[in-house]
């Protein structure tokens, strides 16, 4: 198991998956999943302080877009759910394996993002990783 979770946690983190990336289908909500799970990992950069899925969920600032919409506060799904458990269990999707960022660009990805590297695109989403030596927890 790549994190401790509880049913509750991984709900939220379901519905996280959801909000952000349905559109982009079970394969994107999956890589949105990674960024998360990397987050409460890694310990580093922005992310010193996340312990948990909800303190990941909520950070602020530099948390999820999807928190401040209904859409995230609806009931989670048992399809979102068995994806949750899939990268709380340690699954990882190639361009988000490593991956703590990701952002839907109007054009093309740029070759980095407040310094990370890009990792890769998929459908309409960027992603974007730190080096091993800044953040080797997610390595």
């Amino acid at each position: 198991m790549a994190i401790k979770t509880n049913s509750a946690d991984t709900k939220l983190l379901a519905r996280l998956m959801r909000a952000e990336a349905e559109g982009e289908g079970e394969l994107g909500m999956l890589m949105v999943g990674n960024v998360s799970v990397n987050r409460v990992l890694s310990n580093c950069l922005d992310f010193r302080n996340i312990r948990s899925i909800p303190d990941m969920v909520y950070q602020s600032p530099g948390g999820y877009e999807a928190v401040q919409k209904s859409y995230f506060y609806q009931k989670a799904r048992d399809k979102e759910i068995r994806l949750a458990e899939r990268v709380i269990k340690g699954e990882r999707q190639h361009p988000a394996s490593n991956a703590l960022w990701f952002f839907r660009p109007s054009g093309g990805c740029p070759g980095t993002w407040y310094d990370q590297a890009n990792t890769g695109r998929y459908k309409a989403h960027c992603f974007f990783a730190p080096t091993a030596s800044d953040c080797p927890n997610v390595y």
